[in-house]
């Protein structure tokens, strides 16, 4: 059997095992969630000393690559042989190359991001994976949303446990919004108040139709009614349509920087925001796939950048990419690249440490099934921006110690 046919039997056995449970209420167009009680928010509201040093006033704003990137494209090793011998076509030529240093070079795609790279505000981190790591999609994403290790199964999402044990005020309309997607990820689970929007202006007007009939002493009905109250009064605060001077690319993903966008401008009542843009899962025809991604994802990143100066934002703005792995440094006899280990994120924002981090793998010896090792555990980025970023915890809520990448300035 193929590796993309295993792969998919990995994908098929992981649909069989239950996901976490999660208190998420869905309206039927799929176009809000909220995943909140009353009850599991008192519940979960036991905050130590320490909290009160949290920094919920800085945004952190995480853009999933859905099917895994290939990372060895996005940031090209043009000045290995080893590159060129395992990609004969799908290797990005080295006169086209955005050269970062003497061996490493973005994707011509990429080229929006150049004005950050230029302003020490993006970082490139190389080579982040985690240890034995799993090729199916469904059981590593909920690895990466979960913080777990390969073989170790959690009920909830990292930034849910994060607002678990470290509440955001009480004045915010959400802990999390999660724009692109009905999937809340890092945000499943119980407890937390997490909204899932499709755009601003659609959210708020469907939340307005919630009809309220009275509970006549049905607590299940009641409490329903005081979930949807919830969405009206978070759609009142969030959804509210502003005008940049800011262009948003005319694109799915450009429409979910929008959305984006708008919710942080409403005003600084949302903790984190979880933005995912689909497509990565390149087995075939990469050539005709990626760049075009990259290229979404770049303008995206820009013009989120754009907006968020505007509203005084960007500075207290940490972005970081994810997706559940990345693919093989060697091409596939379909013009593209399977299942993947260790891949390249980006981490951006108005208080990054600009550069690359961690180490670019040797392809020398690298054969047509091989993958690379990880340098930097996914746990250690998230280490960062709970720590260095909201002053939390991070080992209570990664379950360990992970020594944070120095990307942030001090």
């Amino acid at each position: 059997m193929s590796e993309p046919g295993r792969e998919a039997m990995n994908d098929c056995d992981n649909v069989r095992r239950p996901r976490h449970s999660r208190r998420t209420f869905l309206r039927a167009a799929s176009a809000l969630a909220v995943a909140r009680t009353g009850a599991a928010r008192v519940a979960f509201a036991v905050a130590p000393a320490s909290d009160a040093g949290a920094r919920y006033d800085r945004l952190l704003v995480l853009v999933e690559l859905k099917g895994g990137n290939d990372g060895f494209n996005t940031l090209v090793p043009y000045a290995d042989p080893g590159y060129y011998r395992v990609r004969p076509k799908l290797a990005v030529p080295r006169d086209r190359v955005i050269v970062l240093d003497d061996r490493v070079g973005l994707h011509p795609s990429l080229a929006p991001l150049v004005p950050l790279g230029e302003a020490r505000e993006l970082a490139v981190l190389q080579g982040v994976g985690y240890p034995d790591p799993n090729l199916s999609h469904f059981r590593s994403i909920e690895i990466w949303d979960t913080a777990s290790g390969s073989r170790q199964f959690l009920a909830n999402g990292w930034l849910t446990r994060t607002f678990a044990a470290s509440p955001t005020p009480a004045t915010f309309a959400a802990d999390g919004v999660v724009i692109g997607s009905n999937d809340m990820g890092p945000l499943a689970g119980g407890g937390v108040r997490a909204l899932a929007m499709a755009d601003a202006a659609r959210f708020i007007g469907r939340a307005n139709l919630a009809h309220r009939e009275p509970a006549r002493g049905n607590a299940a009905l009641r409490h329903l009614l005081e979930t949807e109250d919830d969405i009206v009064e978070a759609a009142a605060r969030l959804a509210r349509p502003r005008a940049f001077a800011t262009t948003f690319p005319a694109t799915p993903f450009g429409r979910a920087v929008r959305t984006a966008s708008e919710v942080v401008a409403a005003d600084q009542s949302v903790a984190a925001v979880r933005i995912t843009l689909q497509g990565f899962d390149t087995h075939r025809g990469q050539a005709g796939v990626q760049p075009r991604l990259l290229g979404e994802l770049a303008e995206g990143l820009a013009a989120l950048r754009g907006a968020l100066t505007e509203a005084g934002r960007w500075q207290d703005t940490l972005v970081i990419t994810y997706a559940e792995f990345g693919r093989r440094p060697a091409e596939n006899i379909s013009a593209g690249t399977d299942h993947g280990t260790a891949s390249v994120h980006f981490a951006l924002g108005g208080r990054v440490a600009g550069g690359l981090y961690g180490e670019t793998p040797s392809l020398a010896s690298i054969g047509g099934n091989d993958n690379v090792a990880h340098v930097l555990d996914f746990r250690a980025v998230y280490a960062t921006a709970l720590r260095g970023w909201w002053n939390v915890d991070a080992r209570s809520v990664l379950g360990g110690d992970f020594a944070a990448v120095p990307f942030l300035r001090t």
